[in-house]
């Protein structure tokens, strides 16, 4: 099928500013579910809020559009209640690691059969700029004006401590590779993390003199490393990308229900 197909075209143009980068994300997703042959209608798409989330409003799948921070809960229930649903949750910063983050890690945790694409741009877009649990250190925000005090969380540091069986890194730039990590996510059995770096100009390129997308996109480009590169000890502006987990451990759903099964025969 034309990606046109699993798009809502009643309800663009898209609300996303040039050049950003969530556009391509979806784009490649949609590459990502094409490619597999996955039906529409077995497709599950779980947001919260911000200019990430509103990827479920422009896709031509079952969609929940949910509260801040709460996609993770919603899309465990809807996994619990339909097991053979595929259930994808495109996330941002707060979705995922600031009002979202304890279901993050616990969803890691019970590794329960999710797809979290987590777009990192490194900056709240939608609300105005402000600095994000993704913010670099001294890097600028509305909320910080002087410079970022806190340091950013890693985030594929915290999901392969919390337990997701899956996860990968990648960067807008890196197109193929983002589809072929998202296909693998979609088909591991368990909770797969895949964070895509995405440009945000507007906000965060403005504050910080990263210059436009164009620009943003060849910082992905000449400062991406092969995951477990050494290159990355000797300049901290290198981003490591590529598959950092992939093992096979119980899921959670089907544990639960061979335990009801089973509870139910004594």
């Amino acid at each position: 099928m034309s990606n046109l197909d699993y798009i809502r075209r009643r309800f663009l143009p898209h609300i996303w500013c040039s050049g950003c980068g969530h556009g391509i994300v979806m784009n490649n997703m949609i590459r990502a579910i094409d490619e597999l042959g996955i039906p529409k209608d077995q497709i599950v798409a779980v947001s919260g809020i911000g200019c990430s989330s509103r990827v479920v409003g422009y896709l031509d799948f079952h969609t929940i559009h949910t509260l801040h921070g709460r996609a993770l809960a919603y899309a465990t229930g809807v996994k619990l209640a339909k097991p053979e649903l595929k259930v994808i949750v495109p996330m941002g910063d707060g979705d995922a690691l600031a009002i979202g983050g304890n279901h993050f890690i616990h969803a890691c945790a019970r590794n329960i059969d999710i797809t979290a694409i987590i777009m990192n741009n490194s900056i709240y877009g939608m609300t105005g700029g402000q600095v994000s649990p993704l913010t670099g250190h001294g890097e600028k925000g509305t909320t910080a004006p002087f410079g970022n005090v806190s340091h950013p969380i890693d985030v594929v540091k915290l999901a392969t401590a919390a337990g997701a069986t899956y996860v990968a890194r990648t960067t807008t730039y890196h197109a193929p590779q983002m589809v072929k990590f998202i296909k693998e996510a979609i088909q591991h059995k368990g909770f797969s993390v895949v964070e895509v770096f995405s440009q945000c100009p507007t906000y965060y390129g403005r504050q910080n003199r990263k210059g436009e997308a164009v620009d943003m996109m060849r910082h992905f480009k000449e400062h991406a490393v092969k995951a477990g590169s050494e290159t990355k000890m000797d300049d901290p502006e290198r981003l490591e990308i590529g598959e950092f987990v992939r093992v096979d451990k119980p899921e959670y759903v089907e544990t639960y229900d061979a335990m009801v099964r089973q509870s139910r025969e004594k």
